[in-house]
């Protein structure tokens, strides 16, 4: 899982693109703009008004820009909620729809064919989600405990996020945010109530999740908080009357905070609580049948239906199983593939002794990986890769692992961030797969290859979907085969344990929101075909109720591309080499499902 990132040259950027050498000087500014016009390809048409679309679109989401290092609008956090806000999110696409439909494809490169067809479906997608009926459905239900700026927001601020934190102007633009995000919690309220009166609402569960974590949030202190976190680590040419004013002045931010986060938690539990729907499901709730439907193909670029992907899930599922029971006779363990869960579940020497020794053990799988990695990739990411636990004031809400992506220059490195939350419940089986999936070569080289490499529009660059990031990833995994990393059959059992993980998900998920599903039946579901702990299962059910749709994409993407690498295997047969295969997956960011597969078939074809 990749932590959520709001995602980017202004007027001047069309010009700027192919400013004609014959232009004469004098000549007026009409006539050198019809003449710029007519030199223009169509591929430059395009790469132009993805540079103007890029641009407008950082303006209008400030903090897309800090998390690639560009730091013009660094004293703004963005809008993101008001009807203003949307209303020009919604003007953008559909302007930018119509500009890309005067330009003629037939006209355009390969390459630039598969960037006009991203462009063109993220659009569409994009507009179908600022539909009326759907809207209805969303802003109105502005955070979670799995969605939301206070999930987001006060690691960016620590210190320790893509902010940064070196010069006094940079603490001085943190402080302007956090009035932004103060802001952001307060007109969360009143998009709640508009919830009430349409009567869609969040479910109790994910609401008393967000009433503990900004009680826990609150519950540190100004000396704990990650909002001061700065103050405690000033640069060392910060001037002492800096340190004292800005230490000042963050206590007295921090405080408005704690009030705007006190608001907040009042109105949520005695006035949204008591309201919220007991169904967990999007079935439960007004409209949620619509909603799902388009969640899905938002999530997984493909017009799946609920059913088909429920079934392929419970299909999946049984062949895992039959996989695990192979490695329980391998091992010679005597007993049901149930009992052997609860043996890894439960012998100690399947878990970590504690958050040193668990942080160590990543440390080595990372630089193991670094000597085999070359024999699948031709072309490494230039950004390293760090590997942190979460910090322990979040992560009891977090997810076993994440990826929190560096910049295109190096300068703030990838991130790989692994749970120490509940040590008795981590299972140190899966170590090398969440390793694979997190670092290397899953979100880090996907996501570091595209944005490194500056020939791409930005918002292939930069943008993305979930079924190729998250498919991607779980792909990565199964490299550890070719890689020599699952001899040892209990990391293969934990390999194939993940990989249940993300089948059980198809379950799960369309279980929820498409079928009635209880939390309680979710859980024990993932309990009855896996060895997670019911700590990791609980959230992952409730993660699933917070965000329908998302953990669809992982299954779905990484069998689409496992399908394709083994087209090109049958069709290439000796002349298939596993480096290009990879390099033509990645070097042109993450593509819609469709377009990925019609890329796919030009490259056989081309190498057969």
């Amino acid at each position: 899982m990749i932590k959520k990132s709001l995602t980017l040259l202004a007027g001047a950027s069309l010009l700027s693109i192919s400013v004609p050498a014959f232009a004469e000087v004098g000549a007026s500014a009409a006539a050198m703009e019809q003449q710029e016009e007519k030199e223009m390809t169509e591929g430059q048409k395009m790469k132009a008004l993805f540079a103007k679309s890029d641009e407008d679109s950082l303006r209008r989401n400030p903090i897309g820009a800090l998390f690639r290092g560009d730091q013009r609008y660094a004293d703004q956090l963005g809008d993101y909620i008001s009807d203003e806000y949307f209303a020009a999110e919604k003007a953008a696409e559909e302007a930018e729809l119509a500009a890309l439909m005067q330009i003629d494809r037939d006209k355009l490169s390969a390459t630039d064919k598969i960037a006009y067809d991203v462009f063109e479906r993220n659009k569409k997608q994009a507009l179908k989600g600022y539909s009326k009926e759907i809207m209805d459905l969303t802003v109105v239900r502005p955070l979670n405990h799995f969605s939301g700026f206070h999930t987001f927001y006060p690691n960016f601020a620590s210190g320790k996020g893509a902010a940064p934190f070196k010069t006094v102007k940079n603490y001085e633009d943190n402080l302007k945010r956090h009035a932004q995000f103060i802001t952001l919690i307060d007109k969360g309220e009143v998009r709640f109530r508009e919830g009430m009166e349409s009567g869609v609402v969040e479910t109790k569960l994910t609401i008393g999740n967000v009433v503990e974590q900004l009680a826990t949030q609150i519950g540190l202190g100004l000396d704990g908080s990650p909002f001061m976190a700065p103050t405690k680590a000033f640069p060392d040419d910060f001037s002492e009357a800096d340190k004292t004013r800005l230490t000042s002045e963050y206590e007295a931010m921090t405080k408005k905070i704690f009030a705007s986060y006190q608001g907040m938690l009042d109105f949520l539990k005695n006035e949204y609580l008591p309201v919220a729907r007991e169904g967990v499901g999007l079935s439960y709730m007004k409209g949620g049948e619509v909603l799902y439907k388009n969640l899905i193909e938002n999530t997984t670029t493909l017009p799946l239906e609920a059913d088909y992907i429920h079934n392929l899930g419970v299909s999946e599922v049984a062949r895992i199983k039959t996989e695990m029971e192979d490695i329980k006779d391998e091992v010679g363990f005597k007993g049901t593939l149930s009992e052997f869960f609860t043996h890894l579940r439960t012998d100690p020497k399947f878990h970590p002794k504690s958050r040193e020794s668990l942080t160590q053990r990543y440390y080595d799988m990372g630089k193991l990986v670094d000597t085999k990695i070359s024999e699948q990739f031709k072309v490494l990411p230039k950004s390293p890769l760090e590997i942190r636990p979460y910090d322990e004031s979040i992560e009891k809400f977090q997810a076993g692992g994440s990826y929190q992506s560096g910049t295109p220059d190096g300068s703030r490195p990838g991130v790989f961030y692994f749970n120490a939350y509940d040590l008795p419940s981590r299972n140190t089986s899966g170590i090398t797969t969440l390793y694979l999936h997190e670092g290397a070569p899953g979100h880090h080289f996907q996501i570091s290859l595209a944005q490194e490499n500056a020939d791409l529009p930005n918002f292939m660059r930069f943008g993305g979907n979930t079924a190729f990031v998250e498919g991607w990833a779980l792909y990565s995994e199964k490299l550890g085969f070719p890689m020599g990393l699952f001899d040892d059959p209990y990391q293969r059992f934990g390999h194939l344990d993940d990989e249940m993980l993300r089948a059980m998900r198809l379950v799960v998920d369309t279980g929820l929101h498409s079928k009635g599903w209880t939390r309680g039946q979710a859980i024990k579901f993932m309990l009855d075909n896996s060895s997670m702990g019911e700590t990791d299962a609980t959230a992952e059910v409730e993660r699933y109720i917070a965000i329908p749709s998302q953990a669809l994409a992982y299954k779905i993407g990484a069998l689409t591309i496992q399908r394709l690498k083994k087209k090109a295997e049958d069709i290439l047969g000796d002349n298939f080499d596993p480096r290009e295969f990879h390099d033509q997956v990645l070097n042109t960011g993450a593509l819609p499902m469709t377009v990925l597969e019609k890329k796919i078939d030009d490259w056989i074809a081309s190498q057969s």
